[in-house]
């Protein structure tokens, strides 16, 4: 039997299309086992009610994106471009970044990947000789994100070669990490939905209605403590109580942050190198 997400999925394109967002549309329905709809003229509303689809995935100039009844779901690279600006040409640093330790060479299993905003940072930090592998739970995420980050034109080359060394994987985050061999990633990266969502973040509304909502587990940070070599690292708003649940026994942010990174610190490097552990 299907996942509920795709007995109430279709496929389509834009009302202005071209040859080629069919052909995406078709490779992606399939791909997907969901229905391919031709669009006509027909509105998503149309659309939704005539095929009894809550989703309606769009072929559209060149991309990728959901239409979900809270809004539109898409690729963009506009939040991890502006922090990279910043990592660049300032001295504001990351606090992803520093909480994950990041260097050339590095590999991160970012294990909520979502739209790969933090998977694209890690990506260009580590550099062409590092390796950030993303793994999204929901089948319609990870077809975006990954055919956004291998298809999208960034403003710039650093930032879009970045972008095409990320490697997505649907599927569940702890059916991966169950079946990864132990100090297989230097970092092991949790970006899970906070328990309790800031007030001041409604523009994640359409994501929270396709999102996994499911809390990290104890089992998941156990398993990511024995793939990881060096850290495992959790996100989470700054007052949550998941840091104590998990077992996190330090946490960095910005002072006055409503975010926080919570750090478990794993002593594992087999070859010390002037800057650390020796990377695979």
């Amino acid at each position: 039997m299907k996942d509920d997400w795709s007995k109430r999925t279709i496929v389509t394109t834009g009302r202005k299309f071209h040859a080629d967002s069919v052909t995406l549309a078709q490779k992606t329905a399939q791909k997907l086992d969901v229905p391919y709809v031709e669009r006509k003229n027909a509105s998503i509303g149309e659309l939704r009610t005539e095929y009894r689809a809550d989703l309606v995935l769009v072929a559209k100039k060149g991309l990728l994106m959901l239409e979900t009844e809270d809004g539109e779901l898409f690729f963009h690279p506009n939040m991890a471009h502006l922090r990279l600006r910043n990592l660049r040409f300032t001295d504001q640093g990351d606090r992803m970044a520093e909480a994950m330790g990041l260097r050339a060479g590095m590999s991160v299993l970012d294990c909520t990947l979502g739209f790969a905003a933090d998977a694209i940072v890690a990506s260009f930090l580590t550099g062409a000789e590092g390796t950030v592998t993303g793994i999204e739970s929901n089948p319609l995420i990870a077809e975006i994100t990954g055919y956004g980050l291998a298809h999208f034109r960034a403003e710039n080359y650093p930032i879009q070669e970045a972008m095409r060394r990320i490697r997505v994987i649907s599927m569940d985050c702890m059916d991966f990490l169950r079946q990864a061999e132990s100090d297989s990633y230097d970092i092991v990266y949790f970006d899970p939905m906070f328990r309790y969502p800031l007030m001041d973040s409604k523009n994640l509304n359409p994501l929270r209605s396709v999102a996994d909502h499911r809390p990290i587990s104890t089992e998941a940070i156990r398993e990511a403590k024995r793939v990881a070599r060096m850290r495992v690292v959790l996100k989470e708003t700054a007052k949550s109580t998941e840091f104590d649940r998990l077992g996190f026994p330090r946490k960095t942010g910005g002072r006055y942050s409503k975010v926080q990174y919570g750090v478990i610190e794993l002593a594992k490097c087999d070859t010390i190198v002037e800057n650390g552990c020796g990377f695979r």
